[in-house]
Formats: structure tokens, sequence, C-alpha cells
């Protein structure tokens, strides 16, 4: 399986934009999202389907910068012609929709099996049969580079209302990509683009359940979720002392030590302060958050 390795950086930002919409295409990769996912699937109108993958095509072949496409579910009539199609772009990588079935990940990973370079598949999990095969999709195919969720068409297949009751949801998908050697997931969207603090309140308790980085609907969304998914200076401060006590720790032959304020901190601990200062370095022009 793929996933970032010790010096890679995963994205905090998947901007979705329309296939449909070249120009706003062509914007979102001079932006600040730190990945951009050209839609060929919910944002397309059926009798668009075709001229749209003809676009993701053509703009693949002329973008200066990277980009990852999300295709029709195969249950559909467009999904694998999109894939037969984009086997032969410089794609970044593919979003599977509506995936509920490790064959689903097979089926996909042998049309893009003889593509100019392998094309990582980033699974999406929108239904209660998808999220019960979580591992098992995540731990498919070795070209599965990612799994997360789509909480829109999952909370009408669990018939909830309730924002929580997709907690557990949330919580199996990290579990299954961790479990298969993925990096964490993305987050979904946050629906309401003009709600900022809702979304900054969301990514930071999405980032606490051990998600990294969310997809976007709008720019504007971008800086919020940028700021939820830093290391804070007083973070950064603390993982470093707390790595500065493990080496003090072990020049007196243990791995395991008591702070100053008395708490104490054993390996787990110190290699997720590790996972915090591995974050850097974000970009130069970017405001750290305190």
């Amino acid at each position: 399986m793929t996933g970032s390795g010790p010096k890679e950086r995963a994205p905090r930002s998947w901007l979705y934009v329309p296939a449909t919409r070249p120009d706003r295409v062509e914007k979102a990769l001079a932006g600040e999202a730190e990945a951009v996912i050209v839609d060929l699937e919910d944002s397309v109108p059926a009798d668009a389907k075709e001229t749209a993958r003809d676009t993701v095509l053509d703009l693949a072949e002329r973008a200066r910068r990277p980009f990852h496409v999300r295709v029709n579910d195969l249950a559909g009539p467009w999904g694998e012609h999109d894939l037969r199609a984009l086997a032969g772009a410089p794609v970044a990588g593919v979003r599977l929709p509506k995936t509920e079935s490790a064959d689903q990940v097979l089926r996909a990973a042998d049309v893009l099996a003889h593509a100019r370079a392998p094309v990582p598949i980033h699974v999406l999990l929108e239904s209660a049969l998808g999220i019960e095969n979580a591992f098992a999709i995540a731990a498919a195919h070795p070209d599965v580079a990612g799994v997360s969720l789509g909480e829109a068409d999952l909370r009408a297949s669990l018939r909830v209302s309730d924002d929580t009751a997709l907690d557990w949801a949330r919580s199996r998908v990290v579990n299954a990509a961790r479990a298969a050697g993925l990096p964490s997931p993305a987050q979904s969207v946050y629906t309401d683009v003009a709600d900022e603090e809702g979304l900054r309140a969301s990514s930071e308790r999405g980032r606490a359940m051990g998600f990294f980085g969310r997809a976007v609907i709008h720019p504007r969304q971008i800086p919020a979720v940028h700021a939820a998914y830093t290391p804070g200076t007083d973070e950064r401060r603390e993982a470093a002392e707390l790595l500065a006590g493990l080496e003090e720790a072990g020049a007196q032959g243990t791995s395991a030590f008591l702070t100053t304020d008395g708490r104490f901190v054993d390996p787990a601990v110190v290699e997720a302060a590790r996972a915090v200062l591995a974050f850097d370095p974000v970009p130069e022009n970017e405001e750290r958050i305190p």
C-alpha cells in the first residue's frame, strides 16, 4: 500500500472543483489548496459527463501542477469509462466514490493497471455497507493510497440527522486506514461555506479524532482548515520538550519518564510528539497559529 513517506507531508486541504468549469480548475491549481480534485461525479449532470471527461483529459495534459480526479461510481454507466480514459492521463490519483467492497477496488485497479505510472486510488466510503467493509477495502490493493468518508451520502444511508451519529463511522474509517498502513484519512466536506467558526471547530475535532486534512468545496474554507491542521507554537514546543526528556531518560537507561508537571511519558506519547515535529516545514508565507 502507498502512503506518505517519512519526509512527505500529506495535504491539509483537498479542494473539489467541477470538471465543467475549467476556468475554476485553473484558478484552483494556482491557489492555496494543497491538493485539487477535479470532479466528474456529483457536480456534473448526466448530459455533460462525456464532455467533462474530455475536459479533464485536456487539463491533465496542460496542467503545471498535479491534480486528482473523482470519477463516477463503478455501478453506473460512466465510472469504468472514466478510469479507462484516466489510465492514459498524467493525474496524481483518482477518487473512487460509493465504494462498498474490495472487489470494486480490484476492478478499478485492474482498469488502471496499464497506466503510464501507478495511479493512487483514494477510496470514498459513503454507505453503511462501505463502513462495514472498511478494512477489507483499505487493504484491498497496493495502489490504495487513502480511504475517507463521504458524509452526505452516509447520513442518508444511515438515516441520521445528528452530526454526532457519524462518530462511530468516523472512528471506524480512521482505524481501518491506520490498520491497513495508510495515512490518516482526510475529513469529509463541511457544507456550510459561510460558517467559518463551525468549520474551524469541526476540523479541530476531526484532528483530535485522528483525521488529517479536509476536503473543501470553496477556496474561502482553506485558511480555517489549514489553521486547524497546523501544529501551533505551543504544541510544537511541548513536543520538542518531550523529545528532550526522552533523550535525558535514555541516558539514564529508560524509555519512560515523568515531565516536570508530573505527566507520565512512554514511547507511544513520544511517537506522537515526533509526528508533530515531522510536520515541518509549512509554507514560509503562512502564518503560524499560536
